[in-house]
C-alpha cells in the first residue's frame, strides 16, 4: 500500500479508495483541491494531532500600543492566556517581597533540611498574586489574528515582549497526511462532491443497463462525514481548557 506523505499522495489515496482507476470519479481538480482544503482545516481546528500547545512571544510596536492590540500569525488557532506581563511579586528590585524573603530567609534555607517553608511561602505568594491582581483579561479574535489585552497601554513599551499561551497549527508533515482520518474524512468529502455532480444524472440508464444512483453514493457520503465529525469531537479532540480568549 502506497503510503501518503505528501498532498497529491493523500489525493491519490482518496481516489483509489473509491475506486479509481477502474471506476471513473467524476470531480474536476479544482474541487479536489478544494475539498482537501475542507479536510485539513477541519483536521487542523479540531484534531489533537493537528495542533499544539506554544509559547508565543510578541515584541511590542507603536502600532500595536496606537491599536491597543496585537497581531499574531495564521497559524494561531486560540490563546488560552497571556503570561502576567507585570507582577508586583516577581518584579526584581529591593522593594520586591521575593527580594527580600531571599534576603533575610535564604540562610535559613540554605541550613533547612528540607525546603518545605519555601514551597509554602511560593504558594502563598502566588495566591495571594491571583487574589491582588487575577488573570490578565484577554480576548482574541482569529478573523484577523487580533490579540486583545485588557490593560493599561500606558505601562508598555515599545520593544518590550510579551508571551502569549495557546495553541497553533502544525505545518506539513509526512506523518500528518498519513493520520488515518484525515485519510477517511478526505475520502468521504470527494465522495460526496462526486455524489453532488452525478445528482443531475441521476436514475439515466447507461449502455449496457447500468443505471446511475447518485443519491445513494451522496447519502453514504453525507453518513461518512457525520460519524467522522462525531468522532473527531468524541475521541480526537483536546479538553477545552478554562480560559480560552
Amino acid at each position: 500500500m502506497a503510503i501518503p506523505i505528501n498532498r497529491q499522495g493523500l489525493i491519490d489515496y482518496c481516489f483509489r479508495n473509491l475506486g479509481a482507476p477502474v471506476l471513473e470519479i467524476n470531480v474536476d481538480d479544482d474541487q479536489v483541491e478544494d475539498r482537501i482544503d475542507e479536510a485539513l482545516q477541519k483536521f487542523r481546528d479540531f484534531h489533537m494531532d493537528g495542533q499544539r500547545r506554544s509559547y508565543i512571544p510578541i515584541q511590542i510596536t507603536p502600532q500595536d500600543i496606537a491599536n491597543k492590540y496585537v497581531t499574531l500569525t495564521d497559524e494561531v488557532i486560540y490563546v488560552t492566556r497571556v503570561l502576567p506581563i507585570s507582577n508586583s511579586f516577581a518584579a526584581v528590585n529591593m522593594f520586591s517581597m521575593k527580594y527580600q524573603m531571599y534576603l533575610n530567609d535564604f540562610y535559613a534555607l540554605y541550613k533547612a533540611e528540607s525546603l518545605q517553608y519555601y514551597v509554602q511561602m511560593q504558594q502563598y505568594l502566588q495566591e495571594v498574586d491571583a487574589l491582588l491582581n487575577g488573570v490578565q483579561p484577554i480576548q482574541y479574535q482569529r478573523h484577523g489574528n487580533k490579540l486583545f489585552i485588557e490593560t493599561d497601554w500606558k505601562d508598555i513599551q515599545v520593544g518590550q515582549f510579551i508571551i502569549a499561551e495557546g495553541y497553533v497549527s502544525l505545518g506539513d508533515t509526512p506523518e500528518m497526511w498519513n493520520d488515518s482520518w484525515l485519510k477517511k474524512y478526505s475520502t468521504a468529502l470527494i465522495k460526496r462532491q462526486w455524489g453532488q455532480n452525478l445528482s443531475k444524472f441521476d436514475g439515466m440508464q447507461l449502455p449496457g443497463g447500468v443505471t446511475i444512483n447518485a443519491t445513494k453514493i451522496l447519502e453514504e457520503a453525507t453518513t461518512d462525514i457525520e460519524n467522522l465529525e462525531t468522532a473527531l469531537r468524541d475521541s480526537y479532540e483536546l479538553p477545552a481548557d478554562f480560559i480560552v480568549g
